[in-house]
């Protein structure tokens, strides 16, 4: 089975930069997991980083799929998503998934039904187990998913517990485990990292200097010009944080400095929720930036 590389976690935490380490080492190719940067012509706000990229000559895929008039659900990223893993794994590479879109992710790993619900019988009697029976009777339902946990979830009953609760689970019910893809269920080369700001302090610096560096670097010229070209303020990706606030500047309704302050604002609300989302996967190694 090939590596397969997940690198999620909080807007502003430097996750293009980790995957481009990760690509160097593993002679990996990057696919976005971004909700906005699937939109062409949506470059400075969505943050595509492409003289980065182009610089250390690393193929990424699934950025400017579509125009921003165009909707992209969860459901296209995993059709998209999956066949780019197979081609880059097809020519003997490594995968590296990025981006901080968790719903793309948690479907292209889980599916869309892995919400196994509890089995409070065998919860109970998995309780009356020592941690090594635990482990054990893990690694014999599937030593791969046991080998994919981080050592402090192979040490924590609680998670084990779970895990053997969700492969026993997908196991008795064939419907769910038709949805479930097999990337997280049955491989034992996969990594998900996730990057996390220490502080709310931390959180609001870095999202105020890169809300500042965006603006420097023609945030503002770049929805002028996509409302030239005859985009709304309705299409889906103009949507977005960033494009919201300064069409509402651009429209007279508020200051520039009042579009600033907005979006930062926005944007430090949005890591809060991602964060809160992602810190219930016991899958997710996290790292503090």
């Amino acid at each position: 089975m090939n590596d397969l590389i997940v690198i999620t976690g909080q807007t502003a935490t430097g996750k293009t930069k980790l995957a481009l380490d990760y690509a160097k080492k593993l002679d990996g190719e990057l696919i976005s997991s971004d909700s906005r940067q699937v939109y062409k012509l949506l470059d400075i706000i969505t943050g595509k980083d492409k003289e980065m990229l182009e610089k250390n000559d690393v193929p990424i895929r699934l950025i400017d799929v579509i125009t921003p008039d165009k909707p992209f659900s969860s459901f296209d990223f995993v059709q998209y998503a999956s066949r780019a893993i197979a081609d880059i794994q097809k020519r003997k590479k490594t995968p590296i998934v990025v981006g901080g879109t968790y719903l793309y992710i948690k479907h292209l790993l889980y599916g869309q039904s892995i919400n196994v619900p509890e089995n409070q019988e065998l919860r109970e009697a998995l309780e009356k187990l020592s941690l090594v029976e635990l482990q054990n009777k893990l690694i014999f339902i599937n030593e791969k998913a046991y080998e994919s946990l981080n050592n402090s979830d192979r040490n924590n009953p609680r998670r084990l517990i779970r895990k053997i609760e969700i492969l026993k689970g997908l196991k008795a019910n064939s419907l769910i485990r038709e949805f479930v893809n097999p990337l997280i269920v049955d491989s034992t080369n996969l990594k998900i990292i996730g990057l996390k700001h220490k502080d709310r302090e931390s959180l609001v610096r870095a999202v105020t200097e890169r809300v500042e560096k965006r603006l420097k670097q023609g945030a503002v010229e770049e929805v002028q010009k996509l409302l030239k070209k005859g985009y709304k303020k309705t299409d889906h990706g103009l949507q977005t944080i960033g494009y919201r606030q300064l069409i509402e500047h651009l429209e007279g309704r508020i200051t520039l400095e009042d579009a600033k302050t907005e979006w930062i604002n926005k944007e430090v609300q949005y890591a809060k929720r991602q964060y809160t989302f992602m810190k219930t996967n016991a899958d997710i190694n996290w790292e503090t930036v």
